[in-house]
């Protein structure tokens, strides 16, 4: 199990990740997929305000919608850690003080809850100082609107300057980031990300951790890439990506277990905290918390690390 500073509950070290809900699920299919983590013990879900503007007719919030009417037909509010984000809807863009609480506002309403317990800026606001912004989220602690605070997509400088600051002034450090890391997406991550995990003891729940679905091996051939994941997997096997995908392979025949599964706990055996991992189907469920119970040799996160080595 899992810990967030300032979270009491204990989390299994597998984030579900929202971005799918009101997009490639409709509502019925996002219950099933929620109820099928938590029965397998997750409590852990993540989503954004923006989810899912992109998608014709949407117009962002509907991932929050489907999470509030899943927790409150369920009843089980207080069983899950729900984390989201603010600063990229296009009526909510920045991280301006007045934009964030009504940002905010916004998200309790749609999960229809009077808290969250992990909020991030999704991306910095280079046009908001940094103290600005600790301020801010400082507040939402303090008044108990939310109980920690993320960063989404900030570079490593702002980060230190963050906490820099929120010692300075007294006031909440961040508890987790959020960047892209995976087997497909190594250098920004390992370069600069995982010193602020050592230095300062935050969480780390990455995202795009089965790189847009290339890593479940689905993607072998240009004729293979449809669907609404495929233009971002069409760079890994651009790339090269399918000697990755073999070394997975290999990795999960000798565990008899699926692509997906190896691929996340690949992760935590390099100290992710929580891999955030997306599924569209309740049948995908299993894949992603099979990783937590799966015990990586030393030999094969080698060979692993060694397959990738092009993409660190």
């Amino acid at each position: 199990m899992a810990r967030i500073h300032g979270i009491d509950h204990e989390i299994l070290p597998l984030n579900l990740g929202g971005n799918p809900f009101g997009w490639t699920a409709d509502q019925e299919t996002s219950f099933e997929v929620l109820d099928a983590f938590v029965a397998g013990g997750g409590s852990f879900v993540d989503t954004a305000d923006v989810y899912s503007a992109w998608v014709p007719g949407n117009s962002g919030g509907e991932s929050e919608r489907i999470i509030g009417a899943w927790m409150a037909s369920r009843g089980n509010r207080e069983q899950v850690v729900v984390a989201t984000k603010t600063g990229q809807l296009e009526s909510r863009t920045g991280l301006a003080e007045a934009t964030v609480k009504a940002s905010v506002r916004d998200s309790l309403e749609r999960l229809g809850t009077d808290h969250i317990d992990l909020y991030y800026a999704h991306r910095d606001d280079a046009e908001v100082s940094i103290e600005s912004q600790v301020r801010t989220f400082g507040g939402l602690v303090a008044d108990g609107t939310i109980s920690a605070i993320g960063l989404s997509n900030y570079s490593p400088e702002r980060v230190r300057d963050w906490v820099k600051t929120a010692d300075a002034l007294g006031l909440p450090r961040p508890a987790a980031i959020q960047t892209r890391y995976s087997l497909v997406s190594r250098h920004d991550y390992e370069t600069n990300d995982a010193s602020l995990v050592r230095d300062f003891g935050v969480a780390s729940f990455p995202y795009s951790t089965l790189g847009s679905g290339f890593l479940s091996g689905k993607y072998r051939t240009a004729e293979d890439l449809v669907g609404a994941r495929a233009g971002a997997a069409k760079a890994y096997l651009d790339a090269g990506g399918l000697s990755v995908v073999d070394a997975l392979a290999g990795v999960a025949e000798a565990h008899d277990a699926e692509l997906t599964t190896i691929a996340l706990a690949w992760l935590l055996a390099r100290g992710v905290t929580a891999p955030i991992a997306s599924a569209s189907h309740a049948a995908q469920v299993a894949a992603l918390l099979a990783a937590v119970a799966v015990k990586l040799t030393a030999e094969e996160v080698s060979a692993l690390t060694a397959a990738s080595a092009a993409f660190a």
